[in-house]
């Protein structure tokens, strides 16, 4: 259980360090910067890899949503929730705190406007200047969260071919990224939304409760859609 633990306070950490990194440092610097193409890439590069060097540990979860959704999908250990929605947050945070130090290395952390420091918002105007409201960011982390399940369910059935599901499951969340980066900043990850607000606070703390319910209500639903309604007993089976 230690080794699993382990596996996702690292896995977590390289999924904060790499994709929030990336928008921290990266994204917005003149005419070398990488955008939301490229911030989109780094999330899903860092799961891919991830997935790859310590997958096999620990199911490679690095996402509080994702360890409830393979619970409702029966996937995985109720008795092991806890620890591994700790390891995760623990591990988010500390990736976090590795960003703040190193911006902070330049002057150049800031707490202010929507989006500071990598954080998810809601309803707040200037941001590539529409402003979505409450109910909009809800729907969209839910439903995304939702098919994020399916998509790793799908790609790491037994009767899937299990060594392309880390590309399968990189490559959706790029996806998601590319969707609702101008939405919400996209979370679909509790742990990442809570590792940057704890160093922003104010707005980004007082809005964190949507990036913990929709993603995990949404996770919890997609794993029960793939339980339920695709999950196959033995790959002849078409009903």
């Amino acid at each position: 259980m230690i080794k699993k633990l382990f596996a996702e306070f690292f896995g977590t950490f390289w999924l904060v360090f790499g994709g929030c990194g990336s928008a921290v440092f990266a994204a917005g610097v003149p005419d070398i910067g990488i955008g939301l193409l490229g911030v989109s890439l780094a999330f899903g590069l860092t799961v891919l890899t991830m997935a790859y060097a310590v997958g096999h540990i620990s199911g490679g979860h690095f996402n509080p949503a994702v360890s409830f959704g393979l619970l409702a999908g029966g996937r995985f250990s109720a008795k092991d929730l806890i620890p591994y929605v700790v390891a995760q947050c623990i591990g988010a945070i500390a990736a976090a705190g590795a960003l703040y130090i190193i911006l902070n290395g330049a002057g150049a952390f800031s707490a202010e406007g929507p989006g500071a420091f990598a954080t998810n918002f809601y309803d707040m105007p200037g941001y590539h200047n529409r402003s979505y409201s409450m109910g909009a960011a809800f729907l969209a982390e839910f439903l995304l969260t939702a098919f994020f399940l399916i998509v790793i369910m799908g790609a790491t059935d037994k009767w899937a071919n299990g060594k392309f599901a880390g590309i399968a499951i990189g490559l959706a969340l790029t996806l998601i990224h590319l969707i609702s980066i101008p939405i919400t900043n996209t979370s679909v990850n509790p742990a990442r939304s809570l590792s940057q607000a704890v160093f922003v606070g104010g707005t980004a703390m007082s809005q964190l409760w949507l990036f913990w319910a929709a993603p995990i209500l949404g996770g919890i639903v997609g794993g029960l859609i793939y339980k339920f309604l695709l999950q196959r007993d033995s790959v002849e089976s078409d009903d």
